[in-house]
């Protein structure tokens, strides 16, 4: 095997290393962003509290027709 052969092999593992890790970093911020996003909605749904006294049989049955 030539040098310049084994030279080239060590390089074009490196750069897959540094590709890869980049890519980890990349996806993992995309993550982080998405659990915010997802924390946010959730903390926006409004609370059932707040409705006014409405009474206790409505809602809990749902007309169906087909």
């Amino acid at each position: 095997m030539d040098v310049t052969g084994i030279a080239n092999a060590a390089t074009t593992l490196a750069d897959v290393g540094t590709s890869q890790a980049v890519s980890i970093a990349v996806l993992k911020k995309a993550i982080d962003i998405s659990a915010e996003s997802a924390t946010a909605l959730i903390e926006a749904i409004p609370d059932n509290k707040s409705i006014a006294n409405l009474p206790p049989n409505l809602g809990r049955n749902i007309n169906t027709t087909a």
